[in-house]
This record gives C-alpha cells, structure tokens and sequence, in this order.
C-alpha cells in the first residue's frame, strides 16, 4: 500500500473523522468539506492517534462505535480521554451515535467532548457542526485573546 501525503498550510482547517458506519462518514465528509475543512479519514485507532498527534485538527468526529463493538472498546475516544488539556483544545471534539443527546452538555462533559449528536440527526449535520464551531469560538473567545495578547508582548 503505498502511503498518502497531504500537505497542510496555515490557511487549511484541518478535520479528522474516526467513523466506520460508510453513511455517516460520508455525511461527515460532505458536511466537512462544505464548511470548508481539509479531511483526512483515520481507517483504525492507531491511524487516529497517529494523526491527531501529528497535524492540530481544528475539528474531530469520532462515532461512538469506531472500530469498536461497545463503546467501551473505542480506543480513540479513550486517548482523547486520557490526553492533557492543552494538547487537545486546539481540536472541537463531536461525538456522534445512537446513545447521544443531541447538545447534551453533561453527557458532551462526561465524554471529554465538545458536544454529542444523536445520529438520528445527520442529517442537519452541517447546521449542528456550525453551532458547535461557534459555540466553541464564543467559550474560547476570552483564553484567545489572553493567550494572543501574552504571545504578542512576550510575557
């Protein structure tokens, strides 16, 4: 199998998707790419982490199931669990699947998620993916701009 490159710029919003359900991840791609993402598709969890340890993913979609028959079996959400804060903030976390409540917080905080979507909902996915983003950007807003503020003055 030969190994695939895709280059990222500092203009490109990179998303990663961990789904294997083929009609999820298809409604997740279309949804990525007409928001404007760079998708890059992980196949298994070592792929996952993998890339999310190499490229700062703007977005992540990860199925509660992936390559997994409980979720208590999904090894990518259990990394993304267990890694520091600082190493994931960078990405919006958004778990998809049959358990979820949509926008449920306590369960998205639980999970170490951003938000959680019922997959009976896929099919606004683009609209739900917009209002996370958002969301996201309001709650972050204020650390941003300190965080812009002392990179800029060096303190």
């Amino acid at each position: 199998m030969v190994a695939e490159f895709d280059f990222i710029t500092a203009k490109d919003k990179p998303a990663l998707l961990a789904v294997t359900n083929p009609e999820w991840l298809e409604a997740a791609k279309s949804a990525l790419n007409e928001m404007g993402y760079k998708v890059h598709v992980a196949n298994n969890h070592d792929e996952f982490r993998t890339n999310f340890n190499q490229i700062q993913f703007q977005m992540v979609v990860l199925e509660e199931l992936f390559a997994a028959n409980i979720p208590e079996e999904n090894r990518s959400l259990l990394a993304l669990q267990s890694m520091p804060m600082a190493q994931r903030r960078h990405a919006v976390v958004v778990l998809v699947g049959d358990s979820y409540v949509t926008f449920n917080l306590m369960q998205a905080l639980q999970l170490s998620a951003h938000a959680v979507l019922n997959r009976s909902e896929m099919f606004l996915l683009i609209q739900l993916l917009q209002k996370i983003v958002a969301d996201n950007d309001l709650f972050y807003s204020a650390y941003r701009s300190a965080q812009n503020r002392i990179h800029d003055t060096g303190e």
